[in-house]
């Protein structure tokens, strides 16, 4: 066993990683959605939440130049709110029932996944303050309840018609930070224990190489193959929770 985990749990955890690292690194999000749900099978809810938030913080700090260079400035603005909710999200995580945490988390998923599926927005269309506010502390909410910023932040900018390159840099702009909002709410609230850093960095080389392959695979697709992916990822997210909040 290692951390409390058997070696056939490690193992899985070590795919799962693998391959939600890959679509972080194609689609600029996805990691978390994909990553919790499979630890949160090995470890406690709680666990699974804060591992998933220090490993978006280790490969958020990876190209961090790059990515600050290429992200719309709402990126910033839905970081600074989302810090700010980020410690409610981790109070509810400690106080809500795990059924009713699934349900809630399970109908959010869908919600963000139907809004991807209507019409974009006109090309000249310029979010609002109270928009993007408030997508920012839905986003840093659910980055403490669940470790999964992106169900509000990838509609955000799917729908309009922005280049790959910027929406997807904006959005790890948003996961890096949320990530660290993550782990240091868990931290002051005592939510957080030794053990998670201890995981993190266990699967963190999985994560760099996956990283690594989705980048490689980024520069390869065309933009409508781009937004075809991270919308069938956000599909398959919502049908995931759906799956678990019916399931056995």
């Amino acid at each position: 066993m290692i951390e409390g985990l058997t070696y056939a749990q490690l193992a899985v955890a070590l795919l799962a990683t693998l391959a939600a690292a890959f679509v972080r690194g194609l689609a600029g999000f996805g990691m978390a959605i994909m990553l919790v749900p499979v630890l949160g099978l090995a470890v406690p809810p709680r666990e699974a939440v804060v591992v998933a938030n220090w490993l978006g913080l280790l490969i958020g700090l990876v190209g961090l130049k790059k990515i600050l260079g290429q992200s719309e400035r709402t990126a910033f603005t839905i970081s600074g709110m989302a810090v700010l909710a980020t410690p409610l999200g981790v109070w509810l995580l400690a106080i809500t029932d795990p059924a009713l945490a699934r349900m809630l988390i399970a109908l959010i998923a869908l919600g963000s996944f139907l809004l991807v599926l209507l019409p974009k927005k006109p090309a000249h269309h310029v979010p609002g303050l109270a928009e993007t506010g408030a997508t920012g502390l839905v986003s840093g909410v659910l980055t403490g309840f669940a470790g999964m910023p992106g169900p509000p932040v990838v509609p955000y900018y799917l729908r309009r018609e922005i280049a790959p390159q910027l929406a997807r840099a904006s959005m790890m702009t948003i996961f890096l930070v949320t990530s660290l909002a993550g782990v240091g709410s868990a931290l002051a609230l005592g939510v957080a224990t030794w053990r998670e850093p201890m995981l993190a960095a266990i699967l963190f080389p999985t994560v760099l190489l996956g990283n690594w392959l989705g980048h490689l695979a980024f520069g390869k697709i065309s933009d409508r193959a781009w937004r075809i992916f991270t919308g069938l990822v956000l599909g398959i997210s919502a049908c995931a929770a759906l799956w678990r909040l019916v399931g056995p």
